[in-house]
């Protein structure tokens, strides 16, 4: 079965998609009612269900690319970024979370670039799907907040996953940083 122009466009479809959604994300936090931060939460779990499928459908259809793979993660943090901002300017969570996630992700991207300059390759670490899995679970839930009486405690659940993610960070970014000096060393 041959394979159509759309279908090796889905991929990056669902890439785009992250970057689109961000906008309607922040618009739907900003009134910070229960109402809408429920509309928030669902388009953030939209979004990010998207990471899975752009890689499901890349590798499905041939359509694994360069230009997917340094698009994906970038989509990734504009919207995880752009939320964590929307938090914090909301006062649901501390600014040093968003220092240290954006701090790693940063060291990660100059990571990258100079192991890129290097020609070597360093696959993705446990942390760091850890870490990325539980913004993905706590995001939603520090969005939503606190809705008492129905559900106690929900907006602590996810401020304390949350926290759990920026410990993750930061071993990913040990892992990352420890990954490229083995991989220099035996190059």
């Amino acid at each position: 079965m041959a394979v159509t122009q759309w279908q090796k466009n889905l991929a990056m479809r669902f890439t785009m998609s992250r970057i689109f959604l961000v906008p309607l994300i922040v618009a739907a936090m900003w009134p910070n009612t229960l109402a809408w931060n429920i509309v928030a939460a669902t388009l953030f779990i939209l979004g990010s269900t998207t990471d899975y499928f752009d890689g499901y459908y890349a590798r499905k259809y041939g359509s694994v690319s360069n230009f997917g793979k340094f698009m994906d993660p970038i989509a990734d943090k504009i919207l995880v970024t752009s939320t964590l901002a929307m938090l914090l300017s909301l006062g649901k969570i501390d600014a040093w979370m968003v220092i240290i996630i954006l701090a790693r992700d940063n060291f990660i991207g100059g990571i990258r670039s100079v192991a890129a300059a290097d020609q070597i390759i360093i696959d993705a670490k446990p942390a760091g799907k850890w870490k990325t899995a539980m913004q993905m679970v706590a995001i939603p839930i520090v969005i939503i907040g606190n809705i008492d009486p129905y559900v106690p405690y929900l907006d602590k659940v996810g401020y304390g996953v949350l926290w759990v993610s920026v410990i993750l960070s930061i071993t990913s970014g040990i892992e990352y940083y420890v990954g490229y000096l083995k991989s220099k060393k035996s190059s």
